[in-house]
């Protein structure tokens, strides 16, 4: 269990500002012993960072500590099957996205869970846009640069995703299906891992979440070459999109949710989520996960369940046109 902060928590928690205890309400459903917040990640990427923001408020809310456990491995799915699996008495819950509660189900022979049957959603979150980064010293100023390098000898550039099946890596096999180009993959065990060898010029390039590379990209430890959105960043405005460098139909984000094990109670959910979404709704809240380049789109249980189907289904999808194979 991991429960020291890294840089960027700490920064991200200091501009959540302190959280004010509160008493429930009359009836409500309160936790008997410390929650357990698991991350299916490394400590220090922006999943990790999101989650101890969130169980800060919530140790004030709930009236009990909240911790957050980082179980990384197996793509997401060692932490996210520790959940499914944990008794459903609403003390262990988990921040999850995309790989973890989606792509798992067809990038994984056998993840170990049902990522719809095993989880009650209790709020989604938002979303992490996608940037194409470089190391400084690939000889590329813009994706048609990369697209030109991976055309001239195709398999020797390799991209960095967080895993088999994350948005990282899946984005990339679309920008790859839809430009014609064939790059390496090297799958990390989070983003934490994946920036660092990309600053350290041990891989070329990665199709990243933005709040895992901002800080190195302002700094000038790595250069963005595109922003896999519909329109320009306003934290990045220089940074064209894909869309205006002739790539179309290669925009991704990821998504991210809190979810508990199925049969969690309805009290436990109901107050839950309550808690979670009052947390992300803070002005504070708001502006610490902006700075990070988080968008907050908030989705209860009932939204958020058929919002995870449909996202399961498109990069179902996209993963079959890409050629794609489950792993182990």
């Amino acid at each position: 269990m991991i429960r020291f902060l890294t840089p960027l928590a700490a920064a991200a928690l200091a501009l959540s500002g302190p959280a004010q205890a509160q008493t429930p309400t009359q009836g409500q459903w309160a936790p008997t012993k410390t929650v357990r917040m698991i991350v299916a990640y490394p400590a220090g990427g922006p999943t990790d960072v999101i989650a101890r923001i969130v169980a800060q408020d919530l140790s004030a809310s709930l009236g009990q500590q909240v911790i957050v456990e980082n179980v990384a491995g197996a793509a997401g799915a060692l932490g996210t099957r520790q959940v499914a699996k944990a008794e459903p008495d609403g003390h262990t819950i988990t921040f999850g996205n995309n790989q973890t509660h989606g792509n798992n189900m067809f990038m994984l022979k056998d993840p170990g869970y049902d990522a719809v049957k095993d989880f009650a959603p209790l709020a989604g979150a938002g979303s992490f846009e996608h940037v194409f980064v470089v190391r400084n010293t690939l000889p590329a100023k813009s994706i048609n640069d990369v697209i030109a390098l991976a055309k001239e000898n195709p398999g020797k550039l390799n991209y960095g995703s967080t895993g088999i099946g994350s948005g990282s890596h899946l984005s990339t096999e679309l920008f790859m299906a839809k430009t014609g180009t064939q790059m390496t993959h090297v799958p990390y065990r989070g983003a934490a891992p994946l920036v660092q060898d990309l600053v350290g010029g041990q891989i070329d390039l990665a199709n990243s979440t933005l709040p895992s590379v901002i800080e190195q990209i302002k700094g000038g430890q790595l250069r963005a070459v595109a922003i896999g959105s519909p329109q320009r960043n306003p934290k990045l405005p220089d940074v064209p999109t894909l869309r205006e460098q002739g790539v179309n139909g290669a925009d991704a984000n990821s998504w991210t949710a809190f979810f508990a094990p199925a049969a969690t109670p309805k009290p436990a959910i109901d107050r839950l989520s309550k808690e979670i979404m009052a947390s992300l709704k803070k002005p504070e809240t708001i502006a610490a996960l902006d700075k990070i380049g988080f968008t907050i789109e908030l989705r209860g249980p009932e939204a958020f369940k058929p919002y995870q189907v449909e996202e399961i289904q498109v990069w179902t999808n996209v993963a079959k046109q890409a050629g794609i194979k489950a792993g182990e």
